[in-house]
């Protein structure tokens, strides 16, 4: 059996004739794959992700248990479909413009979840690998099988022990991508991440999602826990804890950290409604991209 946290729930994953034990999985990664799906059966979809419906599917063959209805049957609001699709269509087409740019150079999803992005770039001009904690790339391995084409490593992304074995294949030319994962980390622990990869790291590029500072701290952090239990089922476990004032703070982890560009969700043409794009929302929560030692910035 197994519980994931922010759901509430106890599963059985089977694995032949014993049970294999999970324990910190996080419920935003179903999220996440079934708003793929759900997007890609569209007749116009934002993006197109055969591979999330192979895998949503292989995983509902390997979870049992009372509570099925819940982690994968939940009905997700449009609105967050949709900005799941469109937020992934974006960080799809940033990881293909820096392959197209650097040929041969590594791409490394943090905090990867079930994530299919290997499946929608240009993986065969990069190295490309994904990272987790180790229950989680147990049962990605299982997902994919003999699909699996990539390296998975299995460890938490605050641990440096994965920044070791990037750097015995490569120390130039690194993309990493950040997206939905380092607001529910420890502030202090990210920012210190930042500055390690900052002193190991040359000509490299960053891609990461972040949230205001003010969704992490009283009576609005309370705010985002209450709406990811009302439209997610998840509890406190989900709330946000690393949080900046703007994106020229994470400039102060490192003097070879530069601020390239922001995005927005609500900045998007296809955001709906669309009156949320003039709200001045787009700071709220969205998308920085770092050079991190970059030669010419």
């Amino acid at each position: 059996k197994m519980k994931l946290p922010g759901w509430g729930l106890e599963i059985k994953i089977k694995k032949k004739d014993r049970s294999m034990k999970l324990t910190h999985v996080s419920g935003t990664a179903i999220v996440t794959l079934r708003s793929h799906v759900i997007e890609s059966e569209k007749d116009k979809p934002i993006i197109h992700d055969p591979m999330a419906g192979y895998c949503l599917k292989r995983l509902e063959e390997m979870l049992s248990g009372g509570n099925m209805d819940q982690l994968f049957r939940r009905k997700l609001s449009r609105r967050l479909s949709l900005h799941i699709a469109i937020r992934a269509r974006k960080y799809d087409r940033l990881v293909n413009d820096y392959i197209a740019e650097n040929p041969g150079c590594t791409v490394i999803n943090l905090g990867c979840g079930f994530d299919t992005r290997y499946w929608r770039i240009d993986h065969r001009d990069c190295e490309y690998l994904e990272l987790d904690l180790p229950e989680v790339i147990e049962i990605k391995k299982k997902v994919l099988q003999h699909k699996l084409e990539y390296e998975l490593m299995a460890g938490s992304v605050l641990d440096n022990n994965w920044i070791e074995n990037i750097l015995a294949k490569t120390g130039r030319k690194v993309l990493f991508i950040a997206e939905g994962l380092f607001m529910y980390l420890d502030k202090k622990a990210v920012m210190g991440l930042f500055r390690t990869i900052s002193e190991r790291f040359r000509d490299s590029r960053m891609i990461l999602e972040v949230v205001t500072e003010k969704y992490t701290r009283g009576l609005r952090k309370k705010m985002v826990v209450l709406k990811m239990k009302r439209e997610l089922g998840l509890d406190a476990g989900a709330a946000y804890n690393f949080g900046i004032r703007n994106a020229a703070e994470i400039e102060t982890c490192g003097d070879g950290i530069k601020v390239l560009d922001e995005w927005s969700y609500f900045e998007d043409p296809d955001t709906r409604p669309r009156i949320y794009r003039y709200m001045g929302l787009s700071r709220i929560q969205w998308t920085v991209i770092l050079a991190i030692n970059e030669l010419h910035v």
